[in-house]
């Protein structure tokens, strides 16, 4: 039995990355984000079930990479495809009477198709294990199906052409070579995890701050903080 646990978390991911689609479109952004949250925590679940079971298997690999093309892929793109219909309202009206510009919230809809990309270089590349190459699907994830929560303290997010830029930027960091820290904990010492630790506290002090429209601050902090450490360690 023990073997199945870690799929059917991985189950659980895809199943409330469906739901979070829906209520997406339904107009429901608070709940689609919560339930994005959500995915992130069975996606971080099935992987640490499977290493503490031992037993880690390449069809468990293929069905995390699968849930994670909805989950982190699909969903966050219906979020932010609705969002940007209502930064489409802001524009003047004879801009959003012009058929090129109504077509532009669909540009939502590169970011599955940049996560699929990074999700298949992810299983098949080595270097991957203790570090990213790239930003992992989750963080890109978190920070577009955040937007709209951050837009209450941040109003330039509410602007159409700064969410687009946002959207092409973080879908091409998705498939870039460079190195990001990993949040995997081998053990608690602080010197071997300093980054981490560093990275955890900023996060609790964002989220305090800013509350659920801290998670697009975070990953910002996230990428932030891998480019220092590249730096230092060059």
């Amino acid at each position: 039995m023990k073997k199945h646990i870690p799929n059917i978390l991985t189950c659980c991911n895809l199943f409330f990355g469906c739901v979070s689609i829906v209520m997406a479109l339904r107009g429901n952004l608070e709940a689609a984000s919560l339930l994005l949250f959500l995915c992130a925590i069975f996606d971080f679940l099935d992987g640490f079930a499977a290493r503490m079971l031992k037993v880690k298997s390449d069809i468990g690999v293929d069905m995390d990479s699968l849930a994670d093309v909805f989950s982190f892929g699909g969903a966050p793109a219906m979020i932010l495809f609705v969002w940007l219909e209502r930064c489409l309202t802001n524009l003047p009206p004879y801009l959003q009477e012009m058929s090129i510009i109504q077509l532009l919230p669909f540009v939502a809809f590169i970011v599955p198709g940049f996560s699929a990309v990074r999700l298949a270089r992810f299983n098949h590349d080595e270097r991957q294990v203790n570090e990213f190459h790239g930003l992992p699907t989750p963080a890109n994830a978190l920070f577009i199906g955040f937007l709209h929560y951050s837009a209450s303290t941040i109003p330039f997010l509410t602007n159409l052409w700064v969410v687009l830029a946002l959207t092409i930027v973080f879908s091409l960091l998705l498939v870039t070579d460079i190195p990001m820290f990993s949040l995997k904990f081998k053990n608690l010492n602080f010197k071997e995890n300093y980054v981490r630790y560093i990275f955890l506290f900023i996060a609790l002090i964002l989220i305090i701050i800013f509350k659920l429209g801290a998670f697009p601050i975070i990953i910002l902090s996230y990428i932030l903080l891998s480019f220092v450490m590249n730096l230092i360690q060059k």
